[in-house]
């Protein structure tokens, strides 16, 4: 596999971001990099992708199926090989993690 240039991962991460503002809390119309729940997005070398995140609450009833809309929303893009998202509760969300964006959407601005 060739290697891949820095400006190179640092574009698949943007893409990343991107694709995943069509991942929406079911019970919050507003996308998941908006409500802050995504808190990191690593590019390897080899194209792998790896998605720290979190939940508005440990026992959100979406749990399971989030990180998985989010794997496959970034395997979309034809630049990644795999992706891994793995949930974490450290620190724990809040609502002083979402966007400006999302405040005035949700009415908090």
């Amino acid at each position: 596999m060739e290697s891949v240039t820095k400006d190179v991962l640092e574009e698949i991460e943007e893409k990343a971001y991107e694709k995943l503002k069509e991942v929406f809390d079911p019970e919050i119309p507003v996308n998941i990099v908006e409500l802050g729940l995504i808190y990191d997005i690593t590019v390897a070398e080899n194209r792998e992708v790896v998605v720290i995140m979190t939940l508005t609450a440990p026992n959100c009833p979406v749990a399971d199926s989030i990180p998985r809309d989010v794997e496959m929303k970034v395997m979309e893009l034809e630049e990644v090989v795999d992706v891994k998202a793995i949930l974490t509760f450290d620190p724990p969300w809040d609502m002083s993690m979402m966007s400006d964006e999302a405040k005035l959407e949700l009415g908090f601005l």
